[in-house]
Parts: C-alpha cells; structure tokens; sequence
C-alpha cells in the first residue's frame, strides 16, 4: 500500500488502515523511528468519547429559566410604554 507526499508534507493515511488503527479526524499520531530505518505508526491513545447524540446533557441545567418571550420583547422593545396607545395592537 502507497501514498503520495503533498507539497505541504502531508500525505493521506489509507482508509482500510485508518480502520485498522480505529483513527478519526481530530485524532493523534505518534511516529517512532526504528533502528532498521523503518517508521512506526500509532493512535495517541485517549479517554473514550461520549456520544455525540448526547453532547448537550451535560449543558442542562446550568443557565437557569432565563426570560420567557413577553419579558424578553419588553426589554428590548419596550411594549408596556405603548400599552395605553389605541393604535397598538
């Protein structure tokens, strides 16, 4: 299996390998140069991913109620000063 260096030395690892090795974008590399000239190729072992369709649950709960939407148009429009006015409806 082959691969063709980039100008910017970079080279694309097969996808049958990226496999085999369990790589992902985002994930570490580490490169050890052996004795016989030969390079080493292995995943930067990290913690276990949560599931992305849970990335949120750890946010709940932590703003608080925040304003509802009559307190939110008031702050910024300003209704209640045009409460009294016949033409706002």
């Amino acid at each position: 299996m082959s691969t063709t260096l980039t100008v910017k030395g970079q080279v694309t690892i097969p996808k049958n390998l990226r496999d085999h090795l369990g790589l992902r974008p985002g994930d570490q590399i580490e490169f050890e140069f052996l004795d016989d000239l030969s390079i080493r190729l292995r995943p930067v072992r990290r913690r276990a991913r949560k599931s992305t369709t849970d990335r949120y649950g750890p946010l709940v709960g932590m703003r608080g109620r925040g304003l509802n939407t009559d307190e939110l148009m008031e702050m910024l429009r300003g209704y209640s000063e045009d409460k009294n006015d016949p033409g706002f409806l």
